[in-house]
Parts: C-alpha cells; structure tokens; sequence
C-alpha cells in the first residue's frame, strides 16, 4: 500500500501524487467519490455505469445447437485438459 501526504488548496483541491494516480490506474477526467466518516474521508473510484440494464443482457449469449441437459450444465469442469492446452501454446 502506497501512502502520502498531501495538502488541500485554499480553493479545497486535492493534488493525488502520480505514483498514486498510476498504480490505481486513475487518468485525467476519472469519476472519484469521497466518503465522509467518523474517522476521515475515503477516496475511490466511483463505479462505471454502462448505462446498460440487466434485462438488456438477456439472450446476449448465444448457443448453436441442441439444447443442453440438466445434468450437464451442472457437471463439474474439468479444465485440466484446457490447461495443459494453453501450457502448450504459450511454449
């Protein structure tokens, strides 16, 4: 965890130091949100809408063919054999 000190502006801006900025991987124009608590403020990211709805994403994913059983959706996986696959391509 990265920490530092910094001073608010007599126009109340915060400068969030570069190596802050990069490891958390905020740019120019980031949406951030404070929260107030009893001890201090927190700062975040505020969280990306899509602008999308849960319904809009029904039947997003397609299946060609027949319809799959039950008992095979509920199957384990076993992706040992997807592993040792991509093993082998990276090689």
């Amino acid at each position: 965890m990265t920490t530092a000190t910094i001073t608010l502006s007599s126009k109340g801006q915060l400068v969030i130091p570069k190596e802050i900025r990069d490891a958390l991987q905020w740019e120019a124009g980031a949406q951030l949100t404070l929260v107030a608590t009893a001890s201090g403020v927190t700062i975040q990211a505020a969280p990306h809408r899509t602008g999308r709805r849960l319904d809009d994403l029904i039947g997003m994913l397609k299946h060609d063919g027949p319809p799959l059983a039950d008992d095979d959706l509920c199957r384990p996986v076993d992706d040992a054999a997807d592993w040792e696959a991509s093993e082998q391509r990276s090689r």
